[in-house]
């Protein structure tokens, strides 16, 4: 009867102290953030980021090597181990308010010295005795601080960090990815058109070789012809380089060893959706960084919790119940049984400073946290700004480069058919100028093209886009 007035007692004192929870609850702090980005002015709630990367991309070679990387990136393979990693710490946390129970089961055979004081006790004479016990033993802390309930808490906001991560993780490699192919695709034009000059060069050298044998033009002027060729050449070998590195990165981001990359060309290259933005706030639940921030400060907001709980007295239950018995034979009948309970209440009082220097840590972490958030809401929404401003630039940029070529194509057409006509020594130069400028030119227009698409990646993966199915 005792024992069970002992363990309703128990019960109801812990139900009593759980009453007493004190541990404080999370809360998003407030952040002051603008209502809008700037240079962007919006006025709905629509974003680019809410669209999966199989509708926003239209190439259906570049989405199969985004579905490759997916599934094979080994950085991303790493990311999910961290999360399985995590979720098993969160099952573990969640079962923190469970007992502990263990099982035992052990036989000894004990000789005493004849002049130890036990073996004087047990008369000496080489006493020789055995023992076995079969044991189950129950420990259980009450959750009176909520110290379990904010280690659990914790354990989750880690496990969301972990996924959070994961995220951030297919997020860059989305836009790395569609980057890197837009970027191969620009080469490739850019490589083409180093051809085609280089093929053209090559019979301009001709004609100005046959121009001086007529007397038309000078040496000089075949000498400069021929060195506008090799430095053709030499632009297009840093082209090729840049193609085979380009191709070799992409084959990373896959996940496999270095090779050719299948696919299309510039050309085709066509992103027709309104490049929405939303507005700042809703970055807190689209980009993947920020809410990993979120998660490591609710992560340290519960840890200080458990470090505050510290101070407080801890409540725990001990019950051991088993056999016990000194002769083999007698091991499993009733005069065997033993059992006990033990209710533990224990409050600190001096343990070298550790209790506070453990919450004084936790709070400056707390605090670490905190402007590590704001910080990451602060770049979320720069990196916004930087990319639609950067796309509205490339876009003004591309078109007046369109311009600048075509006035440069046609001031190369006018010079050769003024050398051809008989200027020769007072046009050629001009005519190699002409077709020096001209190349730089349409290189120049195809590598706007290329960060015209890249600012559009930019802004997709600033937004948040790219994790969503």
């Amino acid at each position: 009867m005792k024992k069970r007035y002992i363990i309703i007692s128990l019960i109801l004192i812990t139900f009593s102290f759980q009453s007493c929870f004190v541990a404080k609850k999370y809360q998003t702090p407030g952040i002051n953030m603008d209502d809008q980005y700037r240079n962007v002015s919006t006025t709905d709630s629509a974003t680019l980021a809410l669209m999966p990367w199989k509708e926003l991309f239209t190439d259906k070679k570049l989405n199969s090597l985004i579905e490759e990387a997916l599934s094979s990136n080994l950085d991303l393979l790493m990311a999910v181990e961290r999360v399985n990693t995590a979720e098993a710490y969160y099952k573990q946390g969640k079962m923190g308010y469970l007992p502990t129970l263990n099982l035992s089961a052990n036989g000894a055979n004990y000789e005493l010295s004849d002049n130890s004081l036990n073996g004087i006790a047990a008369g000496g004479n080489g006493s020789n005795y055995e023992n076995y016990q079969l044991n189950a033993s129950v420990s259980w802390e009450a959750d009176i601080w909520g110290k379990i309930r904010s280690s659990k808490r914790a354990y989750q906001a880690s496990y969301l960090q972990s996924e959070a991560s994961k995220r951030t993780i297919e997020s860059t490699l989305v836009a790395n990815i569609s980057s890197a192919y837009f970027h191969l695709l620009a080469i490739d034009a850019q490589v083409n058109v180093a051809k085609k000059t280089v093929k053209t060069r090559k019979e301009s050298f001709l004609t100005m070789k046959s121009l001086k044998e007529a007397g038309q033009v000078t040496e000089a002027a075949v000498k400069q012809t021929e060195a506008q060729l090799y430095s053709t050449k030499i632009l297009l070998l840093n082209l090729e380089q840049n193609v085979v590195l380009l191709e070799n990165t992409i084959s990373l981001f896959l996940g496999r060893n270095a090779g050719n990359i299948s696919r299309g060309n510039l050309e085709d290259q066509q992103i027709s959706t309104e490049l929405k933005t939303g507005f700042p706030v809703q970055l807190l639940r689209n980009r993947p960084d920020v809410m990993l921030a979120e998660y490591e400060l609710i992560n340290a907001f519960e840890l200080t919790n458990v470090a505050r709980s510290n101070f407080y007295p801890s409540f725990s239950v001990n019950a051991n119940a088993g056999l016990e018995s000194v002769n083999f034979d007698d091991w499993f009948n009733s005069g065997s049984i033993f059992s006990n309970i033990i209710g533990n209440l224990v409050q600190p009082v001096f343990n070298s400073r550790r209790i506070r220097t453990r919450y004084e840590a936790a709070k400056a972490g707390q605090r670490e946290a905190r402007f590590n958030f704001e910080k990451a809401l602060l770049t979320a929404s720069k990196e916004v700004s930087d990319a639609m401003y950067s796309y509205k630039m490339e876009r003004d940029q591309y078109q007046i480069r369109l311009k600048e070529l075509q006035a440069l194509t046609d001031a190369v057409s006018y010079s050769e058919e003024l050398l051809n006509n008989g200027y020769g020594n007072t046009t050629y130069l001009e005519v190699l100028t002409a077709r020096g400028n001209a190349l730089s030119s349409e290189i120049e227009a195809i590598g706007s093209k290329f960060a015209q698409m890249n600012a559009i990646v930019e802004l997709y993966l600033a937004l948040g886009g790219g994790w969503k199915k």
